[in-house]
């Protein structure tokens, strides 16, 4: 049995390619986002490749849907290889304009859910002693920029659980990595809101979703010996 790779937060860019990308490798893709319905041409496009998905609608901060995802894949298709956390939340705020509220919930979509994943994936790794909890990061996790509080302030703490866990579980076999993302993705959000930097695409001067994936097959499939805990992923051009 080959097991499963749980994708939390699969969208219609990296986030689907990471799903894509784990199901070509004969893992069972399980895509994961609110709405279970958006996952439809995602799971069409894997059913196409060959592979095998399951796509669930769970709420990530909702621990109960959390504990009940992990032990309906293991159930149901086999051990969880590989859990990956790609939310993002990346809303941009004044200091001043923010909210608790608004604040409260880009923590809980950038860090709660985080935690929630990663406990749920170690309770069922480290008694096998394998598998790879990946976390999706950005600029925000090792800078915080102007407007951006709420978000800076959840990838900070998403980065310091991914610190922490990678300390806990990696004597226990699991590996555990941070991806900083920095960049302008290939999405239509970026096609149609910001075209001169659309426009690089050309120059591959943005992220292209499925080159940033096969970074994360790459980490999963690393020897133990050999482990990379943070990866930066940006453009040629980017300033950083």
């Amino acid at each position: 049995m080959a097991g499963a790779a749980i994708v939390i937060g699969a969208g219609d860019a990296t986030g689907g390619a990471i799903a894509a990308a784990f199901a070509r490798t004969g893992l069972t893709a399980v895509p994961v986002r609110r709405n279970a319905d958006a996952l439809a041409p995602l799971a069409a496009r894997i059913a196409a490749e060959g592979g095998h998905c399951l796509p669930l609608g769970v709420d990530a901060r909702e621990e109960e849907q959390m504990v009940a995802l992990f032990d309906r894949v293991e159930a149901e298709i086999g051990p969880v290889e590989v859990a990956v956390f790609n939310i993002g939340a990346n809303s941009p705020m004044a200091l001043v304009d923010e909210t608790a509220r608004r604040y409260r919930k880009i923590w809980e979509l950038c860090a709660l859910g985080g935690f929630l994943m990663a406990r749920e994936a170690a309770r069922r790794m480290a008694p096998r002693r394998r598998g790879s909890i990946l976390f999706t990061g950005a600029t925000a996790a090792v800078r915080g920029g102007a407007g951006f509080a709420a978000f800076a302030g959840g990838k900070h703490a998403l980065r310091a659980l991914a610190q922490s866990a990678a300390r806990e579980l990696g004597p226990q076999g699991i590996h555990v990595a941070h991806i900083v993302v920095d960049g302008a993705i290939d999405t239509e959000f970026i096609r149609s809101q910001f075209p001169e930097r659309y426009a690089l695409k050309d120059q591959d001067g943005i992220l292209d979703p499925d080159h940033i994936a096969a970074n994360y097959v790459m980490l999963h499939q690393q020897p133990r010996d050999a482990w990379t805990h943070e990866l930066d992923l940006r453009p040629w051009c980017e300033k950083f």
